[in-house]
């Protein structure tokens, strides 16, 4: 039996309004589906069809990924753009 933990992610979608959609969940291309295709996405992104992802940062628990969320939606539009502007940087 292994002892690995499924790691959790933290993640921002940017809606077809260029408003952003914080999230987190352990499959970021199924959830991504999800808000793109089916009920099953946020009813935020429903209407904001659709969307893309643009940050993602892995957690190693769902505790932390939840905190890490709150800590991210308390945040200033303008700093979540930093966010996303810094992890774009970094990526490329």
């Amino acid at each position: 039996m292994s002892t690995q933990k499924t790691p959790w992610y933290v993640y921002l979608l940017r809606c077809s309004d260029a408003s952003l959609y914080t999230g987190i969940t352990t499959d970021i291309s199924q959830r991504i589906q999800e808000h793109n295709h089916s009920k099953k996405g946020a009813k935020y992104t429903r209407g904001r069809r659709p969307v893309i992802l643009v940050y993602q940062e892995r957690l190693s628990s769902r505790s932390l990924a939840c905190k890490r969320e709150y800590q991210i939606k308390q945040m200033k539009k303008s700093e979540k753009e930093q966010i996303v502007n810094d992890y774009n940087f970094l990526t490329i």
